[in-house]
């Protein structure tokens, strides 16, 4: 699942075929049927990320729900206005217990789902059934409807904490504020950094370890990056 979430990301971002059409459509194949999730979905979310990367109200990856404060400016922002929804001063110690294993069997799938009813992706939905009865007719008569659903959830509580680790150490350690009006270069390069390159990061991240080459070139084949 972990390989296939950077498999659509590939597609997602234009960077197989020469065509954008194909792209499209097998965009929608890898992330519906193979993942269950909505290739309308991620754009809409993705595409705002990659527009303004660490802006506050304007990058969905930044909006932490209240749960957490980000960057030097956030923090104390809170203080000021006595915003105190959790216990920000240990935030470190329960990070582990909230965003790496709730963030796709949990928040995902539930603003996936809600997307798709919402605004009407039916053909996203579609996909995303296929996705669901395949899973079941292959795993039902194996584990049974309880068992299938436990493998499921804990296939997605083990994407999740990949998924987390990949995405944030590329971003977090980065400036992360409010819109400063930056031209599009410095914007990329302020919220972007890379991390040291090797066969198992490479495979392991599905090539964002070259965060910074990924966002200013977001159509450039992954295996380029390097060079």
């Amino acid at each position: 699942q972990a390989q296939a979430g950077w498999l659509q990301h590939d597609f997602g971002h234009l960077s197989v075929f020469k065509k954008s059409s194909w792209n499209h459509i097998v965009h929608k194949f890898v992330i519906g049927h193979l993942k269950g999730a909505s290739a309308n979905w991620w754009n809409h979310r993705h595409f705002q990320h990659h527009a303004k990367p660490n802006i506050f109200k304007k990058d969905p990856d930044v909006n932490m729900l209240h749960i957490f404060v980000l960057g030097d400016t956030q923090p104390v922002e809170y203080g000021k206005k006595k915003l105190k929804y959790l216990p920000y001063n240990h935030q470190h110690e329960y990070f582990f217990l909230i965003f790496p294993p709730l963030l796709i069997p949990v928040y995902f799938q539930i603003q996936i789902i809600s997307t798709m009813i919402r605004h009407r992706f039916w053909a996203d939905l579609v996909w995303a059934i296929t996705y669901y009865i395949r899973y079941f007719i292959t795993y039902i008569p194996f584990y049974g409807v309880l068992g299938s659903l436990f493998l499921l959830t804990f296939v997605r509580f083990l994407e999740s904490h990949w998924f987390v680790w990949v995405t944030q150490m590329n971003h977090i350690p980065m400036e992360i504020d409010c819109e400063k009006h930056r031209d599009w270069l410095s914007s990329q390069l302020a919220a972007t950094c890379n991390i040291e390159q090797s066969f198992f990061n490479d495979w392991f991240t599905g090539h964002l370890n070259f965060q910074i080459e990924h966002h200013l070139f977001p159509t450039m084949p992954r295996h380029n990056f390097w060079k």
